[in-house]
């Protein structure tokens, strides 16, 4: 029979506080296809029409999410709309400047209307203007900072307290390797790498904010993914990445949904505050 553990002589108890246990945590009686499932769960994702927007809000549709898609533009926002409905999502569209508070709340009033609740938020949509730093126009970098790091906030704030209402969610900032490191080679876009750098940070913050009260806050830094906004930078910097790269290429499309799939989901439950780096290995 073991001894009992006993104290020496002379030793002091410390007491710890104790914190309850929260809901959200993974389910140790579910199989993995069950903890990467989202059915019954909806996810808004800015930036939804086209592009690592698109891709991600089409792998939380296969995992069985209910879509929320915003943009700007209604044009590729409808389009979408119309494609996800015919694979047989369950999708909303609503048009949307991010920055914007008014737009903000009614995308959160078109989800909660269309599927009663609020489970994952992806702020994906985003903007760029390439300038040195000497010639950067201050409007440029203002309509930047306000669209990839004010309108992320502004969206996380307004779906957050909608999920503070649950004590559950988990919300997926898309970020960008320019937010971990530079270089002397360019691109050169400060109000963008100012931009994500602070989401990181943002991310970390609210993470720490929410996270007893059962709400998980992560990232994803993408590397080089064929899209509207990269491709421009791609057409200069693709031959450096095809001989420097640990992965010597570009991402590939489907590279990047497995990733939100799993931030979302119930396989990453005890995973906040965390920046995951899709990048072949760029920044090792």
């Amino acid at each position: 029979m073991t001894e009992p553990i006993r104290a020496p002589p002379g030793a002091k108890l410390i007491s710890t506080p104790c914190y309850p246990i929260l809901k959200g945590g993974a389910d140790m009686d579910k199989n993995v296809k069950e903890m990467f499932d989202l059915g019954g769960r909806t996810a808004i994702v800015t930036g939804g029409s086209r592009g690592l927007g698109k891709e991600i809000a089409e792998g939380l549709a296969e995992a069985g999410a209910d879509l929320v898609l915003c943009a700007r533009r209604a044009e590729w926002l409808d389009e979408t709309v119309r494609e996800f409905e015919a694979r047989g999502f369950a999708v909303r569209g609503k048009t949307c400047d991010v920055s914007n508070a008014g737009d903000v709340q009614s995308v959160i009033d078109t989800a909660r209307d269309a599927f009663g609740r609020i489970d994952i938020l992806v702020n994906n949509a985003g903007t760029s203007w390439g300038a040195m730093p000497e010639d950067m126009p201050l409007e440029q970098w203002q309509k930047v900072i306000d669209v990839n790091l004010t309108g992320c906030f502004l969206m996380a704030q307004a779906v957050g307290r909608e999920m503070l209402k649950n004590e559950s969610g988990s919300i997926i900032n898309i970020t960008s390797i320019a937010g971990l490191s530079s270089s002397a080679n360019g691109p050169f876009y400060a109000g963008y790498v100012a931009s994500k750098a602070g989401l990181i940070g943002l991310t970390r913050e609210l993470a720490a904010s929410w996270g007893r009260k059962g709400i998980r806050v992560n990232a994803i830094a993408p590397g080089f993914f064929h899209s509207r906004l990269a491709d421009a930078v791609i057409d200069i910097y693709e031959g450096s990445i095809r001989e420097n790269n640990i992965i010597p290429r570009v991402g590939n499309e489907g590279e990047l949904k497995g990733v939100a799939v799993f931030l979302a989901s119930d396989a990453s439950s005890y995973i906040t505050g965390q920046t995951i780096a899709v990048d072949g290995g760029m920044t090792v």
